[in-house]
């Protein structure tokens, strides 16, 4: 992953196949969780509004399966860029400083304004939005 100031991989496994790239509409799951460890129950919030499909469990884990395109700024600047160069399988932690993340606003009741967060990101799926 190419370094981007206030982003720091903490830990990487590997998937398979062609690295996403931008342009591509990927597939992933997230946990997010504040610096000091506590989890941000966002898919649990989220869980309750969104169909079945799309909501898998993972070790006790509620995951929601999202789908952005690479570069439409679809999800945080942090997880996007996180998810650039990632395969199918693949998987990676990273710190998140508050400007690649939710800023001064965070989220009420779930991220204080201003969080650094650790983010665990899978990639499910990739799929080249350019014809070959």
């Amino acid at each position: 992953m190419k370094r981007l100031s206030g982003l720091k991989l903490l830990e990487e496994r590997e998937g398979v196949g062609t690295p996403a790239n931008k342009g591509d509409r990927v597939l992933f799951n997230m946990r997010l969780f504040l610096n000091k460890g506590a989890e941000v129950r966002l898919n649990e919030t989220q869980a309750t509004h969104l169909p079945k499909e799309m909501i898998r469990v993972v070790d006790g884990a509620t995951l929601i399966d999202r789908t952005i395109v690479l570069g439409r700024r679809e999800a945080v600047a942090g997880v996007e860029h996180a998810l650039l160069g990632m395969k199918v399988g693949g998987y990676r932690k990273i710190r998140v400083s508050p400007h690649l993340a939710y800023r001064d606003k965070g989220i009420p009741d779930l991220i204080p304004p201003n969080a650094v967060l650790i983010c665990e990101i899978w990639l499910r799926d990739s799929v080249s939005t350019f014809p070959s």
